[in-house]
């Protein structure tokens, strides 16, 4: 970040009141000029007032002098050279502290209130010492030039400094509301920055989440009847060669089918991330995510799983040994390409389960179109004694919890567990639209 305001200042600050050390040195400078001048008017000042020459010529110091404090009382220098005008010395400290007063932030009508008697003093001073100067005979003018000389001298002496003094102020103060303006909107930046990674980190993970679901569900199925089937094969091999050569069959066709999709998902995959690489620095995954979407669910042009394949998805599942009963309730009708691809999501999911934790358990299948949903059901029996399965088949645990984040994200309602007969149940129900 870059240092600004009040970090900027207090990284070079200086002695005592100055904010810079640089400032000091100007002041003190002026301070020095400004006692050497008044130190030498103080001479004529002690003669015409009678008064040792070394009191006039301290006086004119200790007044001068008083320059130093013109930033930290500009007030109080004002005030001095309004009273050491009658004695005609104070030139300097007269313009430079107008110039500090008006340039401080100090309320106007002050400003204006010292500045007008700072112009009364040098007007009166002016008029008199003119009017002695022509009457002593050392000006020979008309007497339109006393009140000329009072104003213009009174005016040149007070005007300048302080219209100076009120641009440099107030370009002083625009110059802070920038700087504070800045680092307001650095500190907006870095906060708005700090928000969107961690949007994006969130993004990420919900990608992460989503891309395994759906490698999940598009593979998890067809590999577990392959396992299944595998099994089957190596239990009849030798007594039924004619049925362990079906199994093989059977084997080799969900092999395929699974390659398939697979293929088909690393393909977009691949070819979202060609085409989506000069976006791919703000949102990597977030193409990802929805390639391997359009992959698993092929919800486009594509012809994805829908409701009329469950029946052969069941079909699969008998064919490898399960006893499965599939009933439909209701006047089958067409839905929008997700929820079809949901419904069909869940029952594959919780058959694929009930293969791998109930196998030869007796399973129901019901699907119930409705008005305004449509809802489905996987019930199992409870597997009967030395009936688990003897494939082996590995569970991630994580099939549950992708189904229910389907169902829940089109504003559905999933409830799954253990049956009281002793099996286990999987239901859903999805708004039609």
């Amino acid at each position: 970040m870059t240092a600004t305001g009040e970090d900027h200042v207090t990284a070079r600050g200086g002695p005592w009141w100055w904010a810079r050390r640089r400032s000091a040195v100007f002041d003190i400078s002026l301070a020095v000029v400004s006692a050497l001048e008044c130190g030498l008017e103080g001479i004529p000042f002690a003669r015409d007032a009678g008064v040792p020459v070394a009191a006039g010529v301290v006086f004119g110091v200790l007044a001068g002098a008083v320059l130093v404090v013109r930033r930290r009382w500009p007030i109080a220098v004002v005030l001095v050279s309004v009273a050491i005008t009658p004695a005609q010395m104070g030139f300097l400290l007269g313009i430079v502290g107008l110039y500090t007063l008006a340039a401080a932030e100090l309320p106007r009508r002050i400003i204006a209130s010292l500045a007008g008697m700072s112009l009364v003093g040098t007007l009166i001073v002016t008029f008199v010492k003119t009017r002695q100067d022509m009457v002593r005979g050392d000006l020979d003018l008309g007497d339109w030039f006393v009140p000329f000389a009072a104003i213009t001298m009174s005016l040149g002496f007070t005007a300048p400094p302080v219209l100076l003094g009120l641009y440099v102020g107030a370009r002083r103060r625009l110059m802070e509301s920038l700087r504070e303006r800045a680092d307001s909107l650095e500190r907006e930046l870095q906060l708005l920055a700090e928000r969107a990674e961690e949007r994006a980190e969130w993004a990420r993970n919900e990608e992460r989440t989503r891309i395994a679901r759906e490698m999940h569900d598009v593979v998890a199925h067809r590999v577990s009847l392959m396992v299944v089937h595998a099994a089957a094969l190596q239990a009849v091999a030798r007594k039924d060669p004619e049925k362990a050569v079906k199994n093989a069959a059977l084997v080799g066709d969900m092999g395929r089918q699974a390659l398939t999709e697979l293929r088909e998902m690393l393909g977009v995959l691949r070819s979202g991330g060609d085409e989506r690489r000069a976006r791919a620095a703000s949102a990597p995954l977030a193409a990802v995510g929805v390639a391997a979407a359009a992959a698993a669910s092929r919800t486009a042009d594509d012809e994805g799983p829908c409701l009329a394949e469950i029946e052969e998805l069941v079909g699969q599942s008998a064919a490898a040994g399960m006893v499965v009963d599939l009933s439909v309730e209701g006047d089958a009708r067409s839905y929008a390409p997700e929820v079809e691809q949901t419904a069909y999501r869940v029952v594959q999911e919780a058959l694929t389960n009930v293969h791998k934790h109930a196998a030869g358990a007796k399973t129901y299948v019901r699907l119930a179109h409705r008005v305004s949903e449509i809802a489905m059901q996987v019930e199992n029996e409870p597997p009967g004694e030395g009936a688990a399965s003897s494939a082996g088949l590995p569970s991630g645990g994580n099939g549950l919890v992708g189904m229910k984040e389907r169902v829940s994200a089109l504003g559905g309602v999933f409830v799954s567990g253990p049956t009281d007969a002793g099996g286990f149940r999987v239901s859903a129900v999805i708004p039609a639209s």
